[in-house]
């Protein structure tokens, strides 16, 4: 028989867990210990709860096994739900791990108590607690929960009294998920039929598409039939903007150009389509839709057709719809590739300014195309959706679903232990360093090679756009900065590079991917560049 705490963390190094993010507390020491015995297996101190949340589902999302933080009682706990909300709508596999009272206490008025069962419900695929006598069977099934179906995180409570306690079990097997079945036949002749009757299909590809691997299914479907296709969000990397059926991103920047050609369509055929980031009556007018995916459509169809809802194994379903002879196609190609330049012209930044654009830019030029980019929530975020070239799904990592500010700089810890080999970059604005400044002493102390670019406007610039649109007094409540504050050269032990024009900006970019650890290169940036191609 082993403890409680040895059978936790040797349960986790079976799983394939590499880390686990949090913050430490007088009954996980337990646990820590054993994690350093086991091998393998890394605790990972950070400085905010909601960082290990963030941490961990970036870890599940690149690697596609659970990702693992914890926190303490109560206000660890709240923390900590940021982080595992995110990996709730953002579909990514995590384990979070919250202390709880011990049973006798569970229900009284106690320090810090608060339940953790009901708390983590809603925001969870499952919760439970652990037991002696059940420590593996219980983080099994928690794993297989968090990677089946939509990925997602799942809760289990940690009694404060039971670490030390043996826990003798029978040896049980990590259930395989289950293979997803096919679509009903009758769904997929639907499918075949409305299509080779259409006559301006459009493929939009959705979050699902990245995470069942079926992007050489796709191109072979777009270049057979020579379709258009957009992108959500989070579906970037899944076809390349130089792909001449590229027609660009939904809900970003420029969103009016990309809108010239989604609304010239006459059937939707939404493939891994996950309206987490924006639901389909947002921007579909009155065309049908072909919904083919894993779960079934989510759809106001009171005001829109679903034609197909095709629910089972997205390749199986691809591979019917390649077997259609004939197509209608009416799409005039060259003039969605006229329009997609246009697009991508209007997103260069002008000669010798010095905006978000600018930045961008510079950096795509020297990042590795294999190089990985976390990007922050705000207004800079709405431009890398449109205008970053991303040559891979899981280059460039963000937030859409859950949408947190705070998300880019755990992120891009998370991404850099995850792929030691890759460069990594994070971009943030200002607002989302301060939430998360912290975690550059994290950074500094784990030597990780990071290049942080910090958009220095002193406001929330998207915030002010939307004032702006309303007519509202623009810069109330979203200054973070009436005042220029003194340069300094270090930041928690982290080097910082101020720069304010291209020359110096690439300067500093070359020194910073010179450097063996973390250096943050701020930009102080002109944001009015944004209020022309941002909420159009």
């Amino acid at each position: 028989m082993i403890t409680v705490a040895r059978q936790f963390s040797e349960t986790l190094k079976e799983i394939g867990v590499r880390y686990v993010f949090g913050v430490p507390s007088g009954s996980m020491i337990d646990y820590i210990e054993a994690i350093r015995k086991t091998g393998k297996i890394d605790f990972i101190l950070v400085s905010h709860e909601a960082s290990a949340g963030f941490m961990a589902y970036v870890c599940g999302r690149l690697t596609g096994i659970p990702g693992a933080c914890f926190a303490t009682f109560g206000p660890g706990a709240t923390n900590l739900s940021t982080g595992v909300g995110g990996a709730l709508l953002d579909r990514s596999p995590l384990l979070a791990f919250t202390d709880e009272m011990p049973e006798e206490k569970r229900h009284r008025t106690v320090q810090m108590n608060i339940d953790h069962q009901a708390f983590f419900k809603p925001i969870t695929k499952w919760t439970t607690r652990l037991k002696t006598g059940t420590v593996r069977e219980t983080l099994l099934e928690a794993a297989r929960i968090a990677g089946s179906g939509i990925p997602g995180p799942v809760h289990v409570g940690i009694p404060s009294d039971i670490s030390n306690k043996k826990s003798q079990e029978d040896h049980i097997q990590l259930t395989p998920l289950p293979k997803r079945k096919p679509a009903a036949l009758s769904v997929i002749q639907t499918m075949q039929e409305m299509f080779s009757r259409a006559c301006n299909p459009l493929i939009v590809l959705g979050i699902t598409a990245v995470q069942t691997d079926v992007k050489s299914l796709i191109h072979e479907v777009i270049e057979k039939f020579r379709l258009p296709v957009i992108l959500t969000p989070m579906a970037k990397g899944m076809v390349s903007e130089d792909h001449p059926s590229y027609a660009g991103v939904l809900n970003h920047a420029l969103a009016n150009i990309v809108s010239r050609t989604y609304q010239q369509a006459d059937l939707i055929l939404g493939i891994g389509y996950d309206p987490v980031e924006v639901n389909y009556e947002d921007w579909v007018s009155d065309a049908p839709i072909i919904h083919i995916n894993t779960v079934p459509v989510d759809l106001d169809t009171d005001s829109h057709t679903i034609a197909a809802d095709v629910v089972g194994d997205i390749k199986i379903s691809l591979q019917s719809l390649m077997t259609v002879s004939h197509l209608n196609n009416k799409w005039d190609m060259d003039a969605v590739l006229k329009q997609k330049q246009k697009m991508f012209a209007t997103l260069q930044s002008c000669e010798g300014s010095f905006g978000p654009l600018a930045v961008l830019e510079g950096l795509r030029k020297i990042l590795p195309d294999d190089g990985i980019m976390t990007c922050d929530v705000g207004a800079h975020l709405h431009l890398i959706g449109q205008q970053w070239r991303t040559p891979e799904p899981g280059c460039l990592l963000m937030t859409n679903g859950w949408s947190s500010m705070g998300f880019a700089i755990p992120a891009a810890i998370a991404a850099k232990l995850c792929h030691p080999e890759k460069k990594v970059v994070c971009v943030v604005g200002d607002g989302g360093f301060l939430m998360t400044a912290g975690e550059m002493a994290t950074a500094q102390r784990l030597d990780l090679q990071i290049v942080i670019i910090l958009l220095s406007d002193q406001e929330l610039s998207l915030i002010r756009i939307k004032q702006k649109k309303k007519n509202y007094q623009c810069g109330y409540g979203t200054l973070l900065s009436e005042k220029d504050h003194p340069v300094s050269d270090f930041f928690l032990g982290v080097p910082v590079l101020t720069v304010s024009d291209q020359t110096a900006y690439k300067t500093a970019l070359q020194k910073a991917f010179a450097c063996s650890g973390p250096v943050i290169v701020k930009a102080a940036i002109n944001s009015s560049e944004y209020d022309d191609l941002v909420l159009k």
